[in-house]
């Protein structure tokens, strides 16, 4: 719900740097790449106990998240980048809880959980965008996208404050996953009621 409100923020310093990286020949799709890596990464360190290297990982995957949208804007934005961008960044989303469902048996049901309703709110994201997409709808409340960008109350902001609260008290993993898989449900519902609201009459 914050992400929006940050993007004036965040944007002008993501966009110079973006635009000095790709006049260095750095591709956007590149960047992608090693974002997701790291994502991976973030989850295997969280598997194996080392949260502050996770915590690390994590901010660094976010920061090449930022980056390589950056970088295509400097350039060009293409669908293939958009879907790529897509694909890293819930690779990145389940890597974290699947991390730390491995790294104790106490995790393995909220991290279950926690899985299921990025699922959910993955698949009401995604639907909308594709339905949006059918009708010709566009926002740029969330800077130039690929696809159509639906807000919720739980999005990338909310979903890395509550990837860094896991990676400092990771003894407390399962409350927190609890309360986060519940705010996403209730994006879901959101979403839907969003959903409904605005194609339920034939375009």
């Amino acid at each position: 719900m914050f992400d929006a409100r940050l993007r004036p923020l965040i944007d002008p310093p993501l966009n110079r740097l973006g635009r000095a990286l790709a006049g260095m020949g750095l591709s956007a799709n590149a960047v992608t790449l090693a974002g997701m890596v790291l994502g991976l990464g973030a989850g295997a360190a969280m598997a194996l106990g080392h949260f502050g290297l996770g915590l690390a990982l994590v901010i660094a995957n976010r920061l090449l998240d930022g980056l390589d949208g950056a970088i295509a804007r400097a350039t060009r934005l293409t669908d293939w980048g958009g879907y790529f961008d897509i694909v890293a960044d819930f690779a990145f989303y389940v890597a974290v809880p699947v991390g730390f469902a491995l790294q104790s048996p106490a995790n393995l049901l909220p991290g279950v959980l926690l899985i299921a309703s990025f699922t959910l709110t993955g698949t009401s994201f995604l639907a909308f965008a594709t339905i949006a997409a059918k009708r010709g709808l566009e926002t740029s409340a969330h800077g130039r996208k690929s696809f159509f960008y639906n807000t919720g109350l739980a999005e990338g902001g909310e979903t890395i404050a509550a990837f860094v609260a896991m990676s400092l008290l990771p003894a407390h993993f399962p409350q927190i996953a609890y309360a986060y898989a519940a705010l996403c449900g209730a994006t879901v519902v959101q979403r839907t009621l969003v959903a409904r609201a605005t194609f339920r009459q034939a375009p």
